[in-house]
This record gives structure tokens, sequence and C-alpha cells, in this order.
């Protein structure tokens, strides 16, 4: 690939003006962009590799990260996760960023694209671990991306978002499982979370859900986009289901957690 050609990168929900250039990913930048740079410039220094790297401003205003080899798991390698190791290794990814995140001071002046209310602030979080944000490189490397949604947050409003996704919690027909219970209590064990963290994470998992249909349809009603398209193609639809399927069932998540 020659220096100057840019090749426009496609996946995930919000992708548009995405390019890759030789090793380089360019993409539009934003008031948030700096501490963005910031922050994952402290997460390389803090010796986590799972994302990609800042490089600056280009001479058109957009950021420059490192290009991330590999390709997005959602949907068609989320086999990649199926096996009990690669969902662990999920977990631990996971944990690895919020144990290197917590040693983290924002710049004085940061500016957060903070989509979706979170329960504390207890770090900055990603807000967005999802399979559509995991590049996977075979069985190499695997790196989360799109970190513009970095945001104050806690970790367990990450893993909740993280446990959706990843387990997968969801009432569709074609991804609900019936190992569920015990693809979550395996989750959770990799990333290591003590019994108080377990018992404050169970109803967070519903929240957590249905705070990203309530996100889709206030944005839809006030016709941002792209959040309105994503609410007119019935993913505001997707969310109420999950929501609903995970609160139903918290009993069932709490043993699963508390009793194997």
């Amino acid at each position: 690939m020659g220096a100057e050609e840019e090749l426009p990168l496609t996946g995930g929900n919000v992708s548009e003006g995405v390019v890759r250039a030789g090793d380089t990913v360019r993409r539009p930048a934003g008031p948030w962009t700096p501490a963005v740079h910031a922050l994952l410039t402290h997460l390389h220094e803090a010796g986590f590799r799972a994302a990609p790297r800042p490089l600056g401003i280009d001479d058109r205003g957009r950021e420059v990260l490192t290009f991330v080899p590999g390709e997005v798991i959602w949907p068609d390698r989320f086999a990649l996760v199926d096996p009990s190791a690669g969902l662990a290794r999920v977990a631990r990814t996971v944990r690895d960023f919020h144990d290197a995140v917590a040693g983290f001071t924002p710049p004085p002046d940061a500016r957060w694209n903070a989509l979706v209310p979170a329960d504390g602030a207890d770090i900055i979080a990603h807000h967005d671990l999802a399979p559509w944000n995991l590049v996977a490189d075979g069985d190499r490397g695997w790196a989360f991306i799109d970190w513009d949604n970095a945001a104050p947050g806690t970790r367990l409003w990450d893993l909740a978002y993280a446990a959706r996704g990843f387990v997968p919690l969801s009432g569709h027909p074609h991804w609900q499982r019936t190992d569920a219970p015990e693809r979550l209590r395996l989750f959770v064990d990799a990333y290591g979370l003590d019994e108080t963290g377990r018992r404050a994470l169970v109803p967070l998992l519903g929240r957590r859900t249905r705070a990203m249909h309530d996100f889709l349809r206030d944005q839809a009603a006030e016709g941002n986009q792209p959040w309105a398209r994503h609410w007119a193609q019935g993913h505001g639809d997707a969310w109420r289901t999950d929501a609903a399927y995970v609160e139903q069932r918290e009993e069932c998540w709490l043993r699963a957690l508390l009793d194997g």
C-alpha cells in the first residue's frame, strides 16, 4: 500500500470518514480527541497493548492512530470467543484495561464524548467494549478499537456492557444461549470479580442494556444521526428485547455468579 493511498474502513456502527493509510488509521477528530489520545498514550505507557496508539493529528485535521491488524469479530468471526478460552481472553483483556486505566489522570481541560450516562465515575471507561469493536488477528493480537466514546464511568458499567455482547446475553433467537449462565460465570471469573462486585453487577446487566435502548430512542426523537438511522433499522428493538431477557433472569444470573 502506497503511503498516499487511503482505503475506507467499514464495520461498526459509526465508521464514516475512517480510512487506512499505510500502517495508520485516519479518522475525524472531535473536541474529545486530545483527552482520548492522552488516555491511549497512558495505556501504552502502562503496558496495555490491546488498543491502538495515538500518533497525533494530520494536515487535514484528522486524528492518526496505529493500524490494528486483523478483523472485527462481529458477526462473522464470533466463533473466536465461543470457546471458553476465547471468552476468558476477552474478560482478562477488559480487566487489564481497567487495571491500566486506574492510574490515569485526565488532562485538566479534558472533554469527553459521553453518550450514555454511567452509574458513577471511578475510571475512564471505554463504554463500547463489544464484539464489533474487538479486532482479532487470528489467535495472535486482539485489541479493542473505537475509543471515541471513552468517558468517566465505572468498571462494572463497562463489564456489564461487555458481558451482554460477548457471553452474549441476548433475547434474539439466533444469539440466545442455553449456557448463558455458565458463560457469564466464566466471564466474571476470568475478570476476577469478587463477591461484592458480583452482587452489584447483576442489576447492572439489565440497566446497562436498557440504557442503550433509551439513548437510541431519545436521539431518534431529536433526529440526531447516525442514531436516528440505527433506531429506524431496528437497533432499539434489539436492545429492548435483550434488556427484557436479562431483567427477567436476574435470579438466574445471581445464582450462576454466586453458586457456580
